[in-house]
């Protein structure tokens, strides 16, 4: 009499069909070669240690060549922006702008601005 039935038999063969694939898998990657694996593998490592060093550089390079210190033309307090960004005076308070380096009020279309010239002032006696 025989005591293995046949689906305690199916149960257990059922990894051997994993394990021919693995097999398989094994056979076709040593027949290729797995140098390419390493080959690749290297590449992204390289890839993900360079990426970070090249960029924090360029952002260096970006911050140093559109960064502006300089006085306020309002109140002369000295403070840094960037170009091409409107700003405002963390003392006063003032709209400026970034225009050659340096810092301009922003004055709306039709406005003329006007700097302020101070005049001395010579009394002459009267001869009468």
């Amino acid at each position: 009499m025989n005591n293995y039935s046949p689906k305690l038999l199916w149960l257990n063969n059922s990894g051997l069909g994993c394990l021919l694939n693995l097999l398989l898998l094994a056979i076709l990657l040593v027949s290729l070669g797995l140098g390419w694996v390493v080959n690749g593998f290297l590449i992204l490592l390289g890839v993900i240690l360079i990426t970070p060093v090249i960029g924090l550089w360029i952002l260096r390079w970006w911050v140093q060549r559109n960064l502006v210190e300089d006085h306020c033309p309002v109140c002369s307090y000295e403070f840094t922006g960037f170009n091409g960004v409107e700003t405002r005076c963390p003392s006063c308070g003032e709209a400026l702008e970034v225009e050659n380096g340096k810092f301009k009020r922003v004055t709306p279309p039709g406005t003329i601005d006007v700097d302020v010239v101070d005049v001395s002032v010579k009394q002459f006696d009267d001869p009468d």
